[in-house]
């Protein structure tokens, strides 16, 4: 019996493999799944032994046996003593035919479950008009929360450095090769306290995920670990297959559309709840926009940003 041992991705990708190498179509496999791994950001393999599955030989069909004559009874003569009745023959056995043996059961091909892919970004906020009021003072958004217990350290106070961008770089670096990913790491530009990464390769879609999620937690963990680290107060900011320039002009095309709105309405416009570092580039778009005031108000993580006219 042919057997092989193909790894891929998916089930359904390792069964079609494994059937273009023995030269057989998928049906005529026996898949057994000997090894499944998930990896982190999505990422997965799974390692299948693949049989070919032999067509049992068929049974010659068994030949019909002869019709049996039928038996003509001769009546004895009445008034004979010891007049026999002639011995009638025995009919031939019936020929009992066997069911043929059911078929091997061959293992059905599994449908492969649908890979991630990058969606493209959103606009996330949903417009609600609230009251007329006077709006609050606009307050800044930090990019990443103070680690407990230490005082958030002023923006203007720390600078980044190319030294502090290439220890960052190769902290993205450690992490990604940790989970088995193929994505190259480079450091960009470097402004204030922030460090711009640049994450390209073949599974940089990984770490987009859906609604740049991934991209979101991920670099919230950067942040953590670099600061616990560092510990001096510089930031990154990563961003994969440009999803966050895609990001920032869509927020502002959005904030644009709906200060429109909210100009013309004379009432406030409530977005959805955004991270922190999308909130600043909502603040910044509107920051030079005539009769329009912005600021953010509740908790996080439903902290949202509030365009309101100017009264």
């Amino acid at each position: 019996m042919q057997t092989v041992e193909i790894t891929a991705k998916t089930v359904h990708e390792a069964t079609k493999a494994a059937a273009e190498k023995l030269g057989v179509t998928p049906d005529d496999l026996k898949i057994t799944v000997l090894e499944e791994t998930k990896g982190l950001f999505g990422k997965s393999s799974v390692r299948v032994r693949a049989e070919v599955v032999e067509a049992p030989a068929a049974e010659p069909s068994p030949q019909p046996g002869p019709t049996p004559t039928p038996v003509k009874e001769v009546p004895v003569k009445a008034g004979r003593r010891g007049a026999k009745a002639p011995k009638a023959e025995e009919p031939a056995a019936p020929v009992v035919e066997e069911p043929a043996p059911d078929p091997a059961p061959v293992a059905p091909a599994p449908v492969a479950a649908p890979a991630s892919a990058p969606v493209e970004a959103k606009p996330p906020a949903k417009r609600t008009t609230r009251g007329r009021g006077k709006p609050e003072a606009k307050t800044e958004e930090p990019e990443a929360p103070a680690e407990e217990g230490k005082p958030a350290e002023a923006e203007s106070d720390i600078v980044a450095t190319a030294a502090d961008g290439d220890r960052l770089t190769e902290l993205v670096r450690e992490l990604l090769a940790a989970a088995s990913l193929q994505v190259n790491a480079k450091t960009g530009e470097v402004a204030g306290r922030y460090v711009n990464i640049h994450l390209d390769g073949k599974d940089a879609a990984f770490l987009v995920g859906k609604h740049g999620e991934v991209l979101n937690a991920f670099q919230y963990l950067v942040n953590i670990i670099a600061g616990r680290r560092f510990d001096n107060g510089v930031r990154v900011t990563l961003d994969g297959n440009d999803y966050r320039r895609r990001r920032e002009d869509a927020l502002t095309q959005l904030a644009t559309k709906i200060a429109d709105q909210v100009k013309q309405r004379g009432e406030e416009a409530v977005l959805d709840a955004l991270p922190a570092f999308e909130r600043r580039i909502v603040h910044k778009a509107l920051s030079g926009y005539e009769g329009i005031s912005t600021y953010s108000e509740g908790e996080e993580p439903n902290r949202r940003v509030v365009i309101a006219p100017v009264d």
